[in-house]
Order: C-alpha cells, then sequence, then structure tokens
C-alpha cells in the first residue's frame, strides 16, 4: 500500500496481508464508528465539540493525550473511516525527516487540487524538535490536519509553535467496567472477535482481567486472547477458559480484588489504619496486596499523601515529603520499580510520630465556616492597595511584626465572633512538642503583654 493512499490505507484489516493470519484481537476489535468507542464520555459524549467535529468532518489539528490502551489510535482510526479528506498514518517511531517531506509535498500537491489531507502521527513525541518543526508551516497554511497522538505530557514533548496551533484532548484510563464491557463484547463478536470459537469465561474473571490491565484496553483483549486460545475444548466444544488459565496469561496469581468494589475499600482501609496503628508490618503488606492484584500505584500515592498530613502531620513535617517524592517516583520510574518507593513511603509514615492535631484542627474551621456568621476581613488586616482604600481605613491599626522586638504583637486576627478562638492543639509527639513549648511561649507573652498595657501598644 503507498503512503499516501486514502482513508481505507490507514484502516486495519481483519487479516494479514497474506490473508492467513488472523490480527490481534486489539486490532480486530478496534470500534469503527464513535457510537462503538467506549470510554471518554469527557470528550466524545453526546454534544461535545469533539464529536461534532468529527461527525461533521470538520476537524482542526489535535494532540490526543493519553495512557496507553486508552483509544489515540481507535480515534484516529475513526476518523479515517469518516473523514473526506486524504488520510494517512505515520509513525514517528519508524519515520525520519526524509518522508517527512515527502508525505508535506504530497499533501500540499493534493491541496493544489482542493482535497485537504487528515496526518495522523503515533507516538508524535518521538520525533525531535527540528522533526516537529517540519511540519509547522504546513499546518499553518493548512495543507494538513495533524493527529497527534501521545502517552507523554505535550508541555514537555511537543513544540510550543506546533502545541498553539493544536488542541490538546486529554483521554484517561478506562475504567474497570469499561474494559469489561469491551472483553463482553469480543466474546460476543462472532465476526472479529472471539465470539465463532464458543469462549466462556465468567463474569468474575473478566473482571479481574480488567482490573490487571489498568486501562488498558489492548492489554486486556490480549489477555482474553490468550487465555481463550489456551482453552482445552469441552465435549460440546466450548473453550472454557479457568482461573489458571488467566494466571497463566498475566504471569501472575489472581488475587481477590476489585478496584471499583468493597475489596478495594476494605484493603486501603487496612493500608491507612494499620499506618496509624504504627505497624510497619501490615502496612507493607496491605501495601503489598494491593499493588500486586493491579492497583493504580497513583492512587495508593495519593492515599498515603493524605495520610501523611491526616495522622502525622506537623508531628514528622517530612512525612509529607517522602509520600509526595513517592509519587513522583512512582510518575518517573512506572511500575513494577516505583513500588519500592510506595513500600519506602508507607514504613515511614506507619514508624513516624502521629498526630491528627491538623486534621482536628481544619475539621472545626469548616464547621465554624458552615456554621458562623461570616464576617468581614477586619480593616487593619486589609491590604490598601489604591488612594481611596485607604482613605476608607484599609490597613490602619496594622502592627508589623518583624518592627517589634520579639517579633509579637497584641493584634487580633480572627474576627471579633471567633476571636478567643482555638483550632490547632498540638501533641507532644515528634515536631509538634516544640510547636506546643512555642505556643504556650506566645500565650504566655500575650498574658504579660495585656498584664503592662490597659489598651492597645507596641510589641514588648
Amino acid at each position: 500500500m503507498s503512503l499516501f493512499e486514502p482513508p481505507a490505507a490507514g484502516i486495519p484489516s481483519t487479516v494479514s496481508p497474506s490473508g492467513s493470519t488472523p490480527s490481534p484481537l486489539a486490532d480486530r476489535m478496534r470500534p469503527e464508528t464513535i457510537d462503538e468507542f467506549v470510554g471518554q464520555l469527557h470528550i466524545l459524549g453526546p454534544d461535545k465539540p469533539l464529536r461534532r467535529q468529527i461527525e461533521r468532518d470538520e476537524l482542526g489539528s489535535m494532540i490526543l493525550w493519553g495512557p496507553p490502551g486508552s483509544g489515540k489510535t481507535t480515534l484516529a482510526t475513526i476518523v479515517a473511516r469518516k473523514t473526506r479528506s486524504d488520510f494517512i498514518r505515520f509513525s514517528a517511531v519508524l519515520s525520519g525527516i526524509k518522508e517527512i517531506k515527502e508525505v508535506m509535498a504530497a499533501a500540499e500537491k493534493t491541496r493544489q487540487y482542493g482535497r485537504r489531507t487528515v496526518l495522523f502521527i503515533d507516538e508524535i513525541h518521538r520525533f525531535n524538535k527540528a522533526q516537529q518543526d517540519a511540519f509547522l508551516p504546513y499546518v499553518e497554511r493548512g495543507d494538513i490536519v495533524l493527529i497527534g497522538a501521545t502517552t507523554e505530557n505535550p508541555s514537555f514533548e511537543v513544540n510550543a509553535a506546533l502545541l498553539s496551533r493544536s488542541k490538546v484532548y486529554m483521554l484517561s484510563a478506562l475504567s474497570t467496567d469499561e474494559v469489561q464491557t469491551l472483553l463482553r463484547r469480543a466474546l460476543g463478536d462472532a465476526k472479529r472477535g472471539l465470539g465463532g470459537q464458543h469462549a466462556e469465561v465468567s463474569d468474575d474473571l473478566l473482571r479481574q482481567i480488567a482490573v490487571f490491565a489498568n486501562g488498558d484496553a489492548r492489554s486486556a483483549y490480549n489477555t482474553l486472547e490468550t487465555a481463550v486460545a489456551a482453552a482445552t475444548r469441552d465435549s460440546e466444544g466450548r473453550a472454557v477458559v479457568t482461573e489458571a488459565l488467566i494466571e497463566d496469561a498475566i504471569q501472575r496469581k489472581v488475587l481477590l480484588y476489585d478496584k471499583a468494589g468493597e475489596e478495594h475499600y476494605n484493603l486501603i482501609s487496612a493500608l491507612h489504619k494499620s499506618v496509624r496503628n504504627s505497624d510497619p508490618d501490615a502496612a507493607l503488606y496491605w501495601l503489598g496486596r494491593m499493588l500486586e492484584a493491579g492497583e493504580d500505584p497513583l492512587y495508593i500515592a495519593r492515599r498515603l499523601i493524605r495520610e501523611a498530613s491526616e495522622d502525622i502531620g506537623l508531628a514528622d513535617p517530612h512525612a509529607l515529603e517522602v509520600t509526595v517524592a513517592a509519587m513522583q517516583a512512582v510518575h518517573f520510574l512506572g511500575m513494577p520499580e516505583g513500588n519500592l518507593a510506595l513500600a519506602e513511603a508507607a514504613v515511614y509514615l506507619a514508624l513516624a510520630p502521629k498526630s491528627n492535631a491538623l486534621y482536628a484542627g481544619y475539621g472545626e474551621v469548616a464547621r465554624d465556616a458552615q456554621k458562623t456568621m461570616a464576617e468581614p476581613v477586619p480593616f487593619h488586616l486589609r491590604n490598601a492597595v489604591t488612594g481611596l482604600m485607604a482613605n476608607f481605613g484599609y490597613g490602619k491599626g496594622y502592627q508589623y511584626a518583624h518592627h517589634a522586638e520579639n517579633k509579637l504583637t497584641d493584634m487580633q486576627c480572627l474576627p471579633d465572633n471567633l476571636k478567643d478562638r482555638r483550632y490547632y492543639h498540638p501533641t507532644d509527639q515528634g515536631f509538634e512538642k516544640r510547636l506546643r513549648e512555642k505556643i504556650a511561649a506566645i500565650e504566655e507573652w500575650k498574658k504579660k503583654y495585656a498584664s503592662a498595657h490597659s489598651e492597645g501598644g507596641q510589641g514588648l
């Protein structure tokens, strides 16, 4: 096939060029219309702009950014079937500057004949800046409509000039339910899927495949296809897929886990409470149970960050740093390399001094914000950014703490209806012990100041 053939050239076929070997299941089951597309309702739902553009064949240049198996190439294939323009697929892995120039020259000629060229570039982030620059004048002149697909953040991997001329659409990893829907569709489709093989897979096993796929439809299809191919036929000719076959296909044991169901919440609760109870062994175990069952590591990282603030807080301010660093390590390294960063964070939190003073204090603040009158900010705490505001008294009476001998003044900072309210009550754990001593010293100073001055004045 020529690189410059019209849409059909960009549409995958169900068989190889020789006609003998079927294409992978993931390729055969690729949706052919938007209505068949599963997921990404935030950009492809009814009346969404991108959906309308595709249906009306009024496309502009765009970047599709999302994790593997989220539907980037599928979306481009749907465009290929829908558009009346010449559609060209271009791989950043296999192509260089010579091929870019050939494609651009052909697109320029095509436009002279009144036809538009839609150019799909898979893994556009693999092109260097110079190669990306080669597309820019053709995009600006309208010779091509560029559709780039990338798993990397386009802010860092796509030229700013090219990015400014394209609309970025962020695709999300598919949910467990969405992946399971795709697997059921594959089992029931006799033409493109596995329907002709009379495969039987229980809903529980389909869900386990979907959980392990972690939002990647291609990975789920591959697992299902491998398991069905290895299944033994029963007396009625059915290919019955067992748990053992699934374990062989994914090369790991199937663990009881459902990222959207009760077991998900049970395990994260066990991890959280083990950390709170200062049990590093239990924390490691529940963390491992979740990771080995296919839980999203960034979800765990988010929960650990929350624990650092909720159960440790200022008893060990470094806890938040450790958990944020673990999240960044997971994002940078991926899995399974990132699992040790999460393990390090979980053990650190378990052994850190505990305090829920911040958690409790903020809870009281939230209740007061809801239940008490929202008094205006006192004038002495407002900035007089204009002369008019100064004339109205903004900033009048403000006491600049740095000008006071002990960096302390008797200035009231809470509104009148809450002036004596205490929200933060530090414990005697870890660093909070020093903070409690500091607060006690400040309160003692204020008492002495109040007794030495019958009314407002300068810092002591």
